[in-house]
């Protein structure tokens, strides 16, 4: 495995990192600069909570092996160890700031295991809006124009860890691409100047900033910064999880149906948090346009 240890926290010449009271400052430097983190927005309780509840609702069996990584798309659907989240009012007073509303709506989440010795993410772009084409739910769910990243690093962001990157002030509309890169016919990755194209998953990127955290830290970025994760180059298991909204007045029609796990979900949360799931779509993985 590569050796990240190396990579140290960057001086950027501005501030990134704010306390969950900077919320105004948190707003500008997203719009600056396409990411933020906002500190100790959860107790170290709940973190534990929180790392229980991506096991149980990611690999329940535990059979995840060394090398290997899983994402549970729709993660709030797995029980109420991911529910407490939406009872945090901190967490919840973030998402009502960026937003501009208090009437948001459940839009994604998920929950993610990376194994120690598994590989790193490739550079990409969650936003889908670069081209009309629909052919699978993302297209139709990562099209809105709120801030898409509300990552907790439950076990930390480090290099060596498996921890995220981002390219500041990738966002923008028009970005060409990081110099001596050319952007991916989708526009949602990118790759070196003379190779053939393809979703890269190096590191030596102009305008790079590794995120060193810890699990009760947000990382916070904009809808179409382009991000990245090393590889898991400890011993440790790395957990992370998820959980964004949308303004309730944004409607989607979703051409799939709401499967089992969301149904129970929906019958089965709590009566005060049900004011979350007006327009709640869920997500099918295997539709295709």
């Amino acid at each position: 495995m590569p050796d990240y240890t190396h990579i140290q926290k960057p001086d950027l010449g501005y501030r990134y990192e704010f306390a969950s009271s900077e919320l105004v400052t948190v707003a500008a430097c997203l719009e600056a600069h396409g990411f933020a983190v906002i500190k100790d927005v959860l107790p170290d309780d709940l973190v534990e909570r929180l790392k229980a509840a991506v096991g149980a609702g990611t690999d329940p069996d535990r059979g995840l092996r060394p090398g290997e990584s899983r994402t549970r798309h729709a993660w709030i659907e797995s029980g109420p160890g991911a529910w407490e989240l939406l009872d945090h009012e901190p967490f919840m007073a973030i998402h009502r700031h960026l937003i501009g509303t208090h009437e948001l709506t459940l839009h994604r989440s998920a929950a993610i295991i990376r194994m120690p010795g598994s590989n790193p993410v490739r550079w990409h772009s969650d936003w889908c809006g670069f081209s009309p084409e629909v052919s699978n739910c993302s297209d139709i769910l990562n099209t809105g124009l709120w801030p898409s990243g509300k990552w907790f690093y439950l076990t930390g962001s480090r290099p060596e860890h498996g921890g995220l990157c981002v390219i500041e002030d990738s966002h923008v509309e028009g970005w060409e691409g990081p110099e001596g890169f050319r952007l991916t016919s989708d526009r949602r990755s990118f790759y070196p100047e003379g190779e053939e194209e393809h979703q890269y998953d190096g590191f030596d990127i102009p305008g790079l900033v590794p995120l060193f955290t810890s699990g009760g830290d947000m990382i916070v970025f904009a809808h179409r910064t382009y991000h990245g994760a090393f590889a898991n180059s400890t011993d440790q298991v790395r957990l992370s999880c998820g959980v964004g909204f949308r303004p309730r007045d944004h409607r989607i029609e979703a051409p799939w149906e709401i499967p089992e796990a969301g149904q129970w979900f929906l019958e089965n949360l709590p009566e005060h948090l049900r004011r979350y799931t007006d327009g709640y779509t869920s997500i099918d993985i295997e539709w295709s346009g």
